[in-house]
């Protein structure tokens, strides 16, 4: 719930008659953080094999130094890591360097290095990026942008018909053909403004990731669902700052990782953490599939 250890110790107190500290409650979720290590193990497994990600990242405090809290959600389990960078070799520690699946992200460069991956930029952060850029340029500098995010709003609406039966398959790659070379021609020109020349070097980088999501139906066009999931830790953060030692990160991201993959799935967080207290060793939740695909 986003409360801090004293606040907890005053809820079981006030609520249930439970006197305990707030040392006690830290300790006994660093003992239940042990106890689902081979969970977690087992949760980056599953996303190494999952056919898509999602990936996002924000800063993070650990002993009052600056880390980075990473997510990685498949559509089975969700893995939040505490590490100390924000580079691909953070990533490829989830990931596995030669990941093979779909990875939707907000462009950040050092996605990319995963060469073998199809890759899906965020439309919703560039059509983000075209508004601002529209609110403070000029009728004439405003052209360029508006032209960009109209294209994208197309792209999506000729997703949303092809999900509908509007449009088949065929039409649906030849109007993605079309889409992309507009996007061409877009790019084409110099730009003199520094604001639209910034965002056409952007896209000219990020051109060949825009229309993964028509090439290959079924993928989300934007990191909606990794920032969705990026929420709740943040909230935390707000409340309390961080973690005051790396333990206790460890701690945080297994069982921040557990809470949330329970509740992608529709189950009982509150039973798994049970089981996982009156185990007498470490275990594995039934939040992770039994095997996993090659």
């Amino acid at each position: 719930m986003g409360i801090s250890h004293e606040r907890a110790a005053r809820v079981l107190d006030l609520g249930y008659g439970l006197e305990t500290s707030r040392s006690g409650l830290c300790r006994a979720l660093m003992r239940l953080g042990e106890k689902a290590a081979k969970t977690y193990e087992r949760m980056i497994a599953t996303v190494r094999t999952s056919l898509v990600n999602w990936l996002d990242e924000t800063g993070w405090r650990v002993a009052a130094h600056l880390e980075w809290l990473w997510v990685v959600v498949s559509e089975q389990v969700t893995v939040y890591a505490i590490l100390p960078g924000r580079g691909f070799a953070q990533a490829a520690s989830l990931l596995g360097e030669d990941y093979e699946g779909f990875l939707i992200h907000d462009g950040w460069a050092p996605y990319y290095r995963f060469k073998r991956a199809y890759h899906q930029t965020c439309l919703s952060h560039l059509i983000r990026r075209c508004k601002d850029l529209i609110k403070i340029a000029s009728p004439s500098a405003a052209r360029f942008p508006l032209a960009v995010m109209q294209l994208f709003r197309k792209g999506l609406a000729l997703r949303d018909r092809y999900q509908l039966g509007e449009v088949s398959l065929h039409g649906l790659y030849v109007a993605t053909g079309r889409l992309e070379y507009s996007m061409d021609r877009l790019l084409a020109p110099t730009f003199r403004l520094p604001a639209n020349r910034r965002l056409a070097n952007h896209l000219i980088h990020e051109q060949p990731y825009l229309f993964t999501f028509l090439k290959c139906p079924g993928i989300e066009a934007t990191n909606n669902t990794g920032e969705r999931a990026m929420r709740p830790p943040v909230v935390a953060r707000k409340t309390w700052g961080g973690n005051r030692t790396h333990n206790g990160a460890r701690a945080q991201q297994i069982l921040t990782s557990i809470l949330r993959t329970c509740w992608q799935q529709g189950k009982d967080s509150f039973n798994a953490f049970t089981k996982l207290m009156r185990s007498p060793q470490q275990m594995i939740l039934d939040i992770v599939p039994a095997s996993l695909p090659p």
